[in-house]
Formats: C-alpha cells, structure tokens, sequence
C-alpha cells in the first residue's frame, strides 16, 4: 500500500502572507492522447473520471495513478470557494512548478498560459472568479519529448537509459490562491553588503495609487529590533540601501557561514492613507561570495567547499520533495557526512528546500535542466526560464553559485562551434546582469567558454591514476592534455585566466548489485568503498591548486545506484565514516 503524502506547508517561505488558500490534495484527471480536449471545451464542461492527488505527477506513486507511459496531454479539475473574509481582494493563482505548457481555465475564462517545468508562475484570476458560488479551476498541462525544452534528467524516450529516468509531466509542486489588496508588495529583492554593513532594497509594487500609499521596513534579528524606516513611494519600482550595524551584536552585524547560519527577519507593511494593505514577512543573510587569487571567498575568507552531487528524486515522488521533513532529513544527513553543500543538479529545487538550507548552512549550487539540441527554439525556452529562476531564486542566501550549463548538454558543439559559445556567452552575462555577485560556471564539467570556476568532472578511481595526471596544472589549463581523459578543460578560444579550480564530480561508487549501475568497477564490502573514497577523495584534497570537490551522489536514483544512501535514505555506509574521510586535513604529497 502507498503511503499517503500531502504537501500543507506554505510553499513560498521566503516572500510570506497570511491570506492563502492551499489547492493540493484531490483533483479530477484525464489523459487526453489525442489533444481533442480544448476542440472538445473540457475547459468548459469537464468530465473527468480518474483521481490524481496534486502535486504528484502522474507517473508517481504517490500520486495515486503511477502510469510510467508518456502522455502527452493531461487535464486537471476542482473546485473552490473564496472565503467570506477575502471577498473584494484581487485573487492570485499560483503554481511553483507544472511541467511543460500549462493553460488555466477559471469558470470556463482563459486565464492564462505558462511555458517551462521548472519556475514559478501566477495568474490574476479575479475576473474569472464568482465569490457568491463555488468556482471551477480547470488545468490543461502539455508536455513533449523534445530536446528543445529544458529537461534534466528526464528521458525522452519510452525508456530510461544511462543517467536518464522517468519523465515528469504536469504540476509538480504547490498550487495555491493568494488574495491581496490592488495595492500590493509584488516583490522585494534584497542584497547584502557585509563591507558597508549595509542592505540594498529593491521594492516593486502594484497599485494604481502610489501617492497615497506608506511602506515601512522593519529589520529585526532574534526578536530584536535592528532597523525600522518608512517611504513614501513617487513609482512603483525603486531601490534603498540601509545601514544595519547594530549594537546588539558587539560585531554590529551577525554573518551568515555554514557554521553560524544567521538570518536576520524582515517584514513589509504596505500602508494606503491610515490603512494596512500589505503584509510580507520575508528573511536575508548577510554574506558575500567573492573570487580572488584562485579561491572562492566567502565573507572574505577562503572556504573549501566539500559537495555531494544532489538529484532531489524520491522513490514515491520522484522530483517533488515528498514533505518538509525529507527535505530536512537530506539536508541533515548530507552535513552529518562531512558535507558543507549540494550541487542540485538538473533540478531547480523546492522553495521549501532551500529555505531549510538558509536555515541549517547548506550551501547551494543552483544548476539548470538542460536542454540536449542546440536551435534558435532551444535558445529561447532555456533563456527565458532560466531568467526567471535566477530572479525568483536571487534572495536565498544559500544559493552561492549558479550553474546554467553542464557538461556540454545541448550545446554538443561547444567545444569548436562559435555559434554555442556565444550562447553561454550571452547566458553568463545577463545572469550577472541580473546577480554581479555569485560565481556563474557556462558548462560544469569541461570545454568551459567564459566562467568564474573551472570546474572538472573525472570518474577516475584510482586516486594515485588521478593524483598523477592532475598534478601538473599547466598542463590541464593550457589543453595540453584532457582533463579527464577524453575531454578540454576549455572550449577553444578561451584560456585559463586564473579562476578557482574544483572536482565537481567524482565518486560514483556503486556496491555490487544487478539492479543497476555505477562509476567504474563495483565493489564488495563497506571496506572497499571507504578505501576507495578515501583514496580518491584524498588525491583531490592533495592538489593544491584544486579548491574543492563534489561527490557523486547522494542517493540512488531509479537505476543508478551509486547513491551515499539507498533511493529510501537509508545508509550505505555509516554517516560518520563519510564524515571521517570528508574532515580529515589536506594530505601534503
């Protein structure tokens, strides 16, 4: 019997309302094979049969259908009542993931259409709505097997293959109302400066009546009052820098590190004449990432990053975290192994996720589902998405590198191919058009074109094989040799121009079993995977100029069983002999 999930939490933790209204539990669902649904108005007058428990996708377990077969288009159905104390507020629909083209019908209006897997998305659907009767959401979501859309680690073929699982189709994570006054906070993005103690507001509103409106900004710590400063508003978008030194803190302001994961609180009243409109309650951390003489600084001093290769796929639930507290328990088991970040790889994680990593330490790489063809339609879905994620993302002081491309993943031809070069080119520079702060790395793995960190992928498992061809660093950086035996450190064109070095993926090791498969050759006992961990993980640690690694992987995933932990978390091999090899001091050779 399938264990029964919900997903209660408020899924939004980093930009927080009271007036919500969760939409996930128990819908009505279809297949629709043949795309005769819209021709046929199902948003009109649906009829569908089958039950499908929202935001499990319909090839899950948990989801209460568990079909593996791709479908291409699905329709959702329910229905819903606006609260007697939200009536006359504008009412906001909105869906943190659906996968791929989701088209929304309230009460039989078109509200509206989305295109893209992985980032957040809204509709006003005030218009649509009756608050005198119960109203009916209708869902129409369209998928493919495309290679022009951002994918990531689903197949787009019948069947799995290589590092390639089942897809995921449909609405993935939380949909939700929100009901909000016509003058609104729409969003605040935050930026810390620990060298001015200070941090930058960048306010946008909606509203049609700026010169009656108040916001006031209240910035606390532990409960403690450390700023509080109100602005009349003469537009709806603008920016203010505030000094928080304070004298609670004999430092005057509180850090965020792995070690000491400070968040300082922050609440936003939108006032209209006298009256309370809007309210937010919203977090930041101070911290900066910097880059100088080959290291990745944070808060100004060097940090070695020790990262586990995290692909956020549950047994039940596939990509969508199964509840607050697995994501907690990964989170928790990755540090009690030695670990002081994921490289989230191919998945843009829950929000809920990466807010139990600004709270606990865990640092965040935050990489994008690739694409895997290169063409003017792949260059628009990906870019288009990707610009809404880093945006929606930004605030998360956890997330300290952003990851676009990876391993040369639709864009084959980097390595000569002027035209792919370019794309992660433009990529890597309207991401720090958007974030000048946070390393950007245009193609983890190899053939790298512009990037802040070299970052190299080797599956060697030898650690002395490793230790001897990564000891000379001219050679590696100049493309005198391949840097993992088969492929360029960089694409041509470019050169070293002494940016931080990192391993960020190695390991792979996989216990003999024939269910699925792992990096090189298998091993029998605890005793041969920790020699061999230790090993590698150690030539690594050994090569000065390489700044830190990241381990493949944290889990079983589906038929790659190279996991730290079993697909269910439990442990392979006990957490603190991970943490052992993971503590101990660089070795000197």
């Amino acid at each position: 019997m399938v264990k029964t999930y919900q997903r209660t939490e408020y899924p939004r933790p980093q930009f927080q309302r009271q007036s919500w209204m969760n939409l996930n539990g128990t819908w009505k669902f279809a297949f629709d094979d043949h795309n005769i649904g819209e021709k046929g108005s199902w948003h009109d007058k649906p009829s569908f049969s089958t039950e499908i428990q929202v935001p499990f996708t319909y090839e899950t377990k948990a989801s209460g259908i568990g079909e593996q077969k791709f479908h291409p288009y699905i329709w959702y159905q329910r229905t819903f009542d606006i609260p007697k104390s939200e009536v006359g507020k504008s009412v906001i629909l909105r869906f943190q993931a659906s996968d791929y083209v989701t088209k929304v019908w309230v009460n039989g209006v078109y509200v509206g259409k989305h295109v893209g897997g992985y980032a957040a998305f809204a509709f006003d659907i005030s218009h649509a709505i009756d608050p005198t009767k119960e109203n009916e959401l209708v869902v129409k979501v369209e998928d493919s097997q495309s290679c022009y859309q951002p994918r990531g680690k689903q197949r787009w073929t019948d069947e799995n293959f290589g590092c390639w699982y089942v897809q995921n189709t449909g609405i993935w994570q939380t949909v939700w109302l929100e009901f909000l006054s016509e003058e609104n906070i729409e969003k605040v993005k935050m930026t810390p400066n620990i060298d001015t103690k200070s941090v930058a507001f960048d306010y946008k509103l909606h509203g049609e009546l700026l010169e009656d409106l108040r916001l006031e900004t209240t910035i606390t710590f532990s409960g403690k009052k450390v700023k509080q400063f109100s602005i009349i508003p003469d537009r709806s978008n603008f920016r203010f820098e505030v000094d928080i030194a304070s004298d609670i803190h004999e430092w005057k302001i509180f850090h965020w590190t792995p070690e000491h994961p400070n968040l300082y609180d922050v609440n936003f009243r939108l006032y209209l004449g006298g009256d309370l409109v809007d309210e937010v309650d919203s977090y930041f951390g101070m911290r900066k990432i910097s880059i100088k003489n080959g290291q990745v600084l944070l808060n100004n001093f060097p940090i070695y990053q020790k990262l586990l290769l995290d692909q956020g796929y549950w047994t039940d639930t596939m990509l969508t975290p199964p509840s607050d507290e697995a994501m907690i328990e990964d989170i928790e088991k990755t540090l009690q192994m030695g670990f002081n970040g994921v490289r989230k790889h191919q998945k843009i994680e829950d929000e809920r996720f990466l807010y139990w990593c600004d709270k606990k330490g865990l640092l965040v790489w935050s990489e994008m589902a690739a694409t895997y063809e290169f063409s003017d339609e792949a260059i628009e879905n990906f870019t288009k998405e990707w610009l809404e994620i880093v945006q929606q993302h930004y605030n998360h002081p956890s997330i300290i590198t952003w990851v676009p491309f990876n391993e040369s993943w639709g864009v084959s031809d980097i390595l000569t191919e002027e035209k792919q070069q370019k794309f992660t080119e433009a990529i890597y520079f309207v991401t720090k058009s958007i974030d000048s702060e946070r390393p950007v790395i245009t193609n983890d793995g190899w053939e790298h074109t512009i990037s802040d960190i070299i970052a190299l992928h080797d599956y060697e498992e030898l650690g002395e094989v490793f230790y001897e061809h990564y000891k000379d660093k001219d050679r590696i950086l100049s493309n005198e040799t391949t840097a993992n035996h088969h492929k360029y450190a960089f694409a041509e064109g470019y050169q070293y121009k002494g940016q931080p070095v990192m391993l960020t993926e190695y390991g792979g090791i996989a216990f003999k079993d024939e269910s699925g498969w792992g990096y090189g050759n298998k091993v029998d006992t605890e005793e041969a995977f920790l020699k061999r961990y230790r090993e590698m993980t150690d030539a690594i640690k050994a090569i000065p100029y390489i700044s830190g690694y990241c381990y493949t992987q944290t889990t079983d995933v589906q038929q790659e069983i190279n996991g730290l932990l079993e697909e269910d978390r439990t442990p392979k091999i006990a957490l603190e002999k991970i943490k052992e090899i993971n503590d101990a001091r660089r070795p000197n050779r």
